[in-house]
C-alpha cells in the first residue's frame, strides 16, 4: 500500500498526547497511535526508499535522564533518511529537514575552513541562496555569539563561521493536504530543492572520523 497521508486522528493524537503525556494515555491509546500515526510514516518511508534510501523512524519515548522535563513521550513523529533527510509530523503539522544538525569537533574545524576559504565559501552562499529561493530556509545550529577562535570578526562570512551546525528546514501547518498525496509531493520537493546543501556538506566536510563516545 502506498503513502496516502496521514488522516486528522494523527495530529489529533499529538493534540491529547501534549495535554495529557502520561504513560497511562500512552497505552490506552497505543493502537491510534500505530494506526493513524506510525504506519502511514512506514509507508512513506518505503516510497521513499528508492530514491533517498532506506528511512528509520525514531523512538517515541523521550530520554528524560538529563532532562528537567520528564514528561515520557515525544509529542511528534521523527524519521531520518539514510541519504540524508528529516521528516517530522506533530500537532503543529509537518516539517522537513537537511543537513548537518549537530558537527562533531573534527566536521567542525573541517566546515569552518571550508566557509573561510573564497571558493568553497562562496560556492555555499550560492547554494544557500539556491536551496531558499526554491522553499526551504537555511539555518545554523547552536551558533556562537562571537567569531569562533582564530577566525577575525569581520571575515565577510563570520555569520556562516558562527554556527555548528547548518540545516535547511520548512514547515507546513495542518492543512487538508496531508491527508493526501500531496505530503509525499511535499517532502520529495523539499529533500531535492535540500540536496545542493547537503551536497556541498558532503564534498566539504564529510562524516566524523572520531571514534564513537
Amino acid at each position: 500500500m502506498t503513502f496516502q497521508g496521514w488522516p486528522a486522528e494523527a495530529l489529533e493524537f499529538y493534540e491529547h498526547l501534549e495535554t495529557d503525556n502520561s504513560r497511562s494515555f500512552w497505552q490506552t491509546h497505543k493502537d491510534r497511535y500505530e494506526h493513524a500515526v506510525r504506519e502511514p510514516m512506514e509507508r512513506l518511508l518505503a516510497d521513499l526508499e528508492p530514491d533517498f534510501g532506506p528511512g528509520k523512524i525514531f523512538r517515541p519515548n523521550r530520554d528524560v535522564r538529563f532532562s528537567a522535563d520528564k514528561s515520557p513521550y515525544k509529542t511528534h513523529i521523527g524519521a531520518h533518511l539514510a541519504a540524508g533527510g528529516y521528516i517530522q509530523l506533530s500537532a503543529d503539522g509537518l516539517a522537513c529537514g537537511n543537513g548537518l544538525y549537530r558537527l562533531a569537533p573534527d566536521q567542525l574545524a573541517r566546515y569552518r575552513a571550508a566557509v573561510a576559504e573564497e571558493v568553497s565559501g562562496a560556492e555555499l552562499e550560492r547554494v544557500i541562496a539556491r536551496v531558499g529561493g526554491a522553499g526551504p530556509e537555511v539555518v545554523g545550529r547552536d551558533s556562537l555569539k562571537s567569531a569562533p577562535r582564530g577566525y577575525p570578526r569581520d571575515h565577510p562570512r563570520i555569520g556562516l563561521l558562527r554556527h555548528k551546525g547548518l540545516i535547511a528546514w520548512q514547515e507546513w501547518p495542518p492543512a487538508a493536504w496531508l491527508g493526501t498525496r500531496t505530503a509525499y509531493d511535499r517532502i520529495t520537493g523539499f529533500l531535492r530543492a535540500s540536496q545542493p546543501l547537503r551536497d556541498w556538506l558532503e564534498d566539504r566536510v564529510g562524516p566524523s572520523e572520531l571514534p564513537p563516545r
